[in-house]
């Protein structure tokens, strides 16, 4: 075996050459034999059958023949030229028809050649041809080669032009596969492969391009995402492993009064059971000596805050200061209005800091931060500044955390010598896969019930032409003294058709709720900060009943007086968006309720969306759902992880495969984190070539 066989540069390839080689790189980031091999195809077409040209339907999506070329000839002029060869067999004839190529085309076939042809059927006034199909020599080798599963590759436009589509890219593949013999080295250890009856990875990558039967197909795909799986997860466990061994924190040894007197006489309400336990987990953590780093995830409304500010007297108590930081202004300045009231009758010092506090408030607020006076502060990324420091920073909360970067949140680290105890707070419940895989390497609790009494909201659907309908059930709640959302979709903040439309919006709910009896305030991301906070007071104070407005709303505004939620052109926003602006409304004692507006046509995918949203108040059903539409990469936070470069693995499809892999690797992880055994020693190789040239931040909460 070559050792460096896998990265000999591509253009040593037959067939490729350094314009190919520029365009492959270009393309597909195809550099090495290793990037072609794991270059997987997007499909199969099943070329195990040959069909007699009068079996020939046009329900088939692609056909495969065999036969003579009888005739051949140019017809039309100019643009309308076209390419006709006639291919006969034992039980009729068809047009094979060319558009482009002709000149090349002419004098390639002899009619005393067997050929073989591939395409797709076209039917035309009842008469079938095949538009430019594969036409090959009818050679036994050939005959070998296409009565099989073939593989179909993606490329793109120039790619095309260049001889590159899908067949092209499938013949470099067999110039490679010529290659290899035994130049694929083996990447698990043979416990890993015998445990989980793995064929070897030369098998299955010889097999993935070009299968011999569908169930060593399987047997490939098993493999080979097997591998990615695996390694995705020892890389995170060994981290977590390593966090823990080498990141000392600070020892919080006592529950003391501030924690005592509020949970006996200050807590408004009884803990859920769900709430007490994940106290518990974090109580724990915080008293063993090393640095905490956990994700608590629970449902809009579940009652994290609660239990964030309970962790944070914990930290007072043992005599550290803590910080609460969230995304927005609006979300931090709800946080502080709400966790200061609670904290009042405890004479606990809490300030509130973004970059809208100047001058002297700012400067004193740090001097007594830097003191430590301040036993609370809470904010936005200004926390975050070189300028706030801290004189004894113990416990950090992260609120809607895939909000912030991974480099930001880093910087709350260095607030101290010892690294601060981490809680991070989603309100996006994260299917178990994701987590599995995104917060792999922080402990995970879950907050998986509501406080008792709170009425599920009711989400009904309903399209444009019962507008009227919801006109009227606003009508209706407004005049029992409820008040309404109402929310368009601003998907970017410079799409003006978005914009235009949510104005259009505010015009069209003022003619039907005309002053002065009904009042309504717009806001949207295109305002300034102060606007956007007045048009947001009033509605908080009841000054308005309708709020016309766009995502912006998404988080941070508590009204528990506003009971319904209308979501214009619904469609157009995700599962997970779509919850999210529901857990706006449902917080008072009266019933609330969710209206869906959409166009009449809609598609499967937004079919199935609206019916979710329909049946269930479930986040974490919700975010399965959520993970099987849309892929992992297109859920809110996901992207900048860095982490799901999966190639042939899906964690919507494969979560079965994803457990027994994080199972083989934390077996690995427990009895040889380092990979120090001789029978570990493909996996250390493996993971050395595949070491990061760039900056880790996965060891970051």
């Amino acid at each position: 075996m070559k050792p460096d066989f896998l990265q000999t540069p591509i253009e040593y390839v037959k067939g490729v050459g350094p314009q190919r080689g520029e365009m492959l790189r270009k393309e597909l980031g195809i550099h090495t034999f290793l990037h072609l091999l794991t270059y997987y195809p997007y499909r199969y077409v099943d070329r195990t059958k040959f069909f007699n040209i009068n079996e020939i339907s046009a329900d088939l999506p692609f056909i495969q023949l065999r036969g003579t070329i009888i005739k051949t000839e140019v017809l039309g002029e100019k643009r309308a030229k076209r390419f006709v060869a006639y291919l006969k067999d034992a039980t009729g004839i068809i047009e094979l028809v060319w558009f482009q190529g002709i000149k090349w085309l002419e004098g390639k076939f002899t009619g005393a050649t067997e050929y073989i042809v591939f395409g797709r059927p076209n039917e035309f006034h009842g008469k079938f041809s095949i538009p430019h199909p594969e036409v090959d020599v009818a050679s036994e080798e050939n005959i070998r080669l296409q009565s099989a599963l073939q593989a179909m590759y993606n490329s793109s436009e120039s790619m095309k032009n260049r001889g590159l589509d899908s067949k092209g890219i499938f013949k470099l593949q067999q110039n490679l596969n010529v290659l290899i013999h035994t130049n694929i080295p083996e990447i698990l250890s043979e416990k890993v492969i015998r445990d989980h009856r793995l064929i070897s990875r030369e098998e299955a990558l010889k097999q993935i391009h070009f299968p011999q039967s569908p169930a060593l197909l399987k047997q490939a795909e098993t493999r080979l995402k097997f591998d990615e799986l695996f390694f995705l997860q020892l890389k995170i466990l060994r981290q977590k492993s390593y966090h823990k061994a080498v990141t000392s924190g600070f020892v919080f040894s006592k529950v003391g009064n501030f924690f005592n007197d509020f949970y006996k006489q200050y807590l408004p309400f009884e803990l859920t059971n769900a709430q007490k336990r994940v106290i518990k987990e974090i109580r724990v953590d915080v008293a063993t000596g090393k640095q905490m780093n956990r994700l608590v995830q629970g449902d809009v409304g579940s009652g994290k805050t609660i239990v964030a500010l309970m962790s944070m007297l914990i930290a007072i108590d043992n005599g550290f200061q803590a910080c609460l930081m969230a995304p927005t202004e609006i979300l931090a300045s709800q946080h502080f209005e709400g966790l200061s009231q609670l904290v009042k009758p405890l004479g606990i010092k809490m300030e509130f800091l973004t970059g809208s506090v100047k001058g002297k408030t700012r400067a004193r607020l740090l001097q007594e931060l830097a003191d430590g006076d301040i036993q609370i502060l809470v904010g936005t990324h200004a926390l975050i500044e070189n300028p706030v420091i801290f004189k004894n920073l113990g416990f950090v909360v992260i609120d809607e955390q895939h909000r912030f970067g991974v480099e930001q949140r880093s910087k709350l680290h260095r607030k101290n010598s010892i690294p601060p105890h981490v809680l991070v707070m989603t309100a996006t419940p994260i299917p178990r896969t994701l987590a599995m895989t995104l917060y792999g390497d922080l402990d995970t609790s879950v907050i998986d019930e509501l406080p008792p009494g709170r009425k599920p909201i009711q989400t009904r659907h309903m399209t444009d032409n019962q507008r009227l309908r919801m006109l009227g059930f606003i009508r209706e709640q407004i005049a029992l003294g409820r008040q309404v959302y109402v929310v368009y979709p601003l998907i970017k903040e410079s799409e003006k058709i978005d914009l235009k439309n949510l104005e259009e919006g505010f015009e069209s709910l003022e003619r039907e709720f005309p002053l002065p009896e009904y009042r309504i305030s717009i806001v949207h991301g295109k305002q300034k900060n102060d606007r956007k906070d007045f048009e947001m007071q009033r509605f908080v104070k009841g000054e308005t009943q309708i709020m016309v407005a766009t995502t912006v709303i998404e988080v941070g505004v508590n009204v528990p007086n506003a009971s319904i939620m209308v979501i214009e052109n619904a469609e157009r926003f995700g599962l997970s968006q779509l919850h999210q602006l529901r857990g706006r409304v449902g917080r008072g004692a009266e019933q609330s309720y969710c209206v869906l507006m959409t166009s009449f046509k809609l598609s499967r995918e937004s079919k199935i969306r609206m019916e979710t949203m329909c049946r269930t108040n479930d986040g974490f059903e919700i975010s399965e759902v959520d993970l099987k539409l849309r892929g992992p990469g297109d859920i809110e936070g996901t992207q900048q992880s860095g982490i799901l470069d999966l190639r042939i693995a899906d964690l919507a499809k494969d979560q079965q495969l994803l457990q027994i892999a994080r199972n083989a690797a934390q077996e690995i992880v427990d009895t040889d984190a380092n990979l120090e055994r001789p029978e570990n020693l493909p996996m250390k190789n493996f993971i050395s070539m595949k070491a990061f040239s760039k900056t880790d931040w996965s060891k970051v909460a």
